[in-house]
């Protein structure tokens, strides 16, 4: 790591808001809430969105009630006037409103950069941001989960579905932080106390448009950052970012490992969590945290979640007692290895959040002998490595959704004895027939897993929706 010293971006309190034209791309959640924060500062606001949908309208028309001005339904276009556009996430950068912005010499924020510069001016709440492929949101729960046991005010937000800019202001103590590459693309100032990168595998690609783009996306987390950059011991990549970063004087590397932990690192002794990092002599004793049956549930991804988070919380001077206290009271979101029911001596279960290899790899690691549902939007992904380390486990596979032949071709290369079948139809009863023909191929003991390593929006509205119709289906089953 280097020394970057500290350089704070200006608050709200030293940007002349009040008449200031600021573009905001997007009228989503994130976009909403950029519009809100602004026109409260007395900024002029125009949303733009090539939206047109009648939930778009609906929103915007809220909007335009407390303000702002709204341009719907064409390709957006510069503003007059505007020197600032504020993106929301999900805006590719090669988006033509940007290189509008770049070629008259105006900058572009996202939305985690807009609330870096209105942190209040006065005792301003630290930020523990984490990033990732996989395993965000659940760790961010975790570490908010472990900060409130520690009787501090924490919330998680960010991408996991609280708007950092409808928290920044307070009431919090500190804020624990879910950051999508997204986002990080557009950071330019942040400095958090402590920061991490839970893991990287290829994602995203069509947007960042290279797996070198996405990963220096992901490091930008660690930047400024000023006591701890938390990385994964078995992801060489996330210690690279970490050694690459400029970071303030006195920030140190902090490593989570599944295996015994050596000095400056959190790991696994005996069934326990240990911290050979923040303890009072980490070179020759290890403090326990909790034990891994505190972690629900206790698949190896989710014990490492479980320790990044540790590490952070740590970083921020939690004690002991509250990592173990908020483990064991940490509950999981849906749609996250989720077992919806046994039926016949079949477990089923729901892990629809899992949209990408990397994840589903992990999914698929927690079990013995898996049917697999999978497929969807592939994202510009490839699977032969997936496939190759869960073909041992495969009882069978059933492929739905857009790009399933993607999955298919990689099965057939790597996993030829095991029997794949595809779902033509692409419509949301396809679910149904999916799991009928799970069910089919499974045996008692077996366990009928959905991971998709995929996107949803080519068959639901999202992945919840994509879990929910498969929790339905299996009900189906039991009727």
């Amino acid at each position: 790591m280097t020394d970057g010293g500290r350089d704070d971006a200006p608050n709200a309190g030293a940007i002349a808001w009040p008449g200031r034209e600021v573009a905001v791309a997007g009228v989503g959640v994130s976009g909403r809430s950029a519009a809100r924060a602004l026109l409260a500062l007395g900024a002029r606001v125009t949303v733009v969105d090539a939206a047109d949908s009648q939930a778009a309208r609906t929103e915007a028309q809220r909007l335009v009630d407390a303000g702002a001005t709204a341009v719907l339904g064409r390709e957006p276009t510069l503003p007059t006037g505007c020197d600032l556009v504020v993106t929301s996430p999900g805006w590719r950068p090669d988006h033509p409103l940007f290189a509008q912005a770049a070629a008259a010499g105006v900058a572009v924020w996202g939305d985690v950069e807009l609330a870096w510069r209105l942190r209040p001016a006065s005792h301003p709440a630290p930020w523990l941001p984490l990033t990732g492929t996989n395993g965000k949101t659940t760790t961010v729960r975790m570490l908010a989960s472990m900060l409130q046991a520690a009787g501090i005010r924490a919330v998680a937000a960010g991408n996991v579905g609280t708007a950092l800019l409808d928290v920044v202001a307070g009431p919090y103590d500190v804020l624990a932080l879910e950051l999508s590459s997204f986002q990080l693309h557009w950071i330019r100032s942040m400095r958090a106390e402590a920061a991490a990168v839970l893991n990287l595998a290829p994602d995203h690609l069509d947007w960042h448009g290279s797996v070198r783009a996405y990963a220096e996306a992901k490091g930008r987390v660690y930047a400024g950052c000023e006591r701890a950059c938390v990385y994964n011991v078995a992801d060489p990549e996330t210690e690279r970012l970490v050694r690459a970063a400029d970071v303030a004087e006195g920030c140190r590397a902090v490593g989570f490992t599944l295996g015994a932990p050596g000095p400056g690192q959190l790991g696994v002794v005996d069934g326990l969590l240990v911290d050979r990092a923040f303890g009072p002599d980490p070179r020759t004793s290890a403090e326990e945290l909790a034990s891994v049956d505190d972690v629900q549930p206790t698949a190896p991804h989710t014990v490492a979640n479980a320790l990044a988070a540790a590490a952070l919380a740590r970083a921020h001077g939690v004690p002991p007692s509250s990592v173990r206290d908020g483990l064991r009271g940490f509950r999981p979101d849906p749609h996250r290895m989720a077992l919806v029911t046994r039926v016949a001596d079949v477990d089923y279960i729901d892990d629809s959040k899992a949209t990408n290899g990397h994840a589903a790899a992990a999914s698929l690691s927690a079990y013995d002998s898996v049917v697999w549902l999978a497929g969807g939007l592939a994202k510009g992904a490839t699977f032969d490595e997936l496939v190759l380390r869960a073909r041992d486990r495969l009882r069978g596979v059933v492929l739905i959704g857009r790009d399933r032949a993607v999955l298919a071709d990689a099965l057939a290369r790597h996993a030829p004895e095991v029997p794949v079948i595809e779902i033509d139809s692409t419509e949301t009863e396809a679910m149904d027939f999916a799991v009928r023909a799970a069910a089919g191929l499974a045996r008692p003991g077996d366990t009928v897993l959905l991971a998709p390593a995929c996107a949803s929006m080519d068959m639901f509205a999202n992945y919840g929706e994509r879990g929910d119709a498969f929790a339905a289906a299996v009900r189906g089953l039991q009727a």
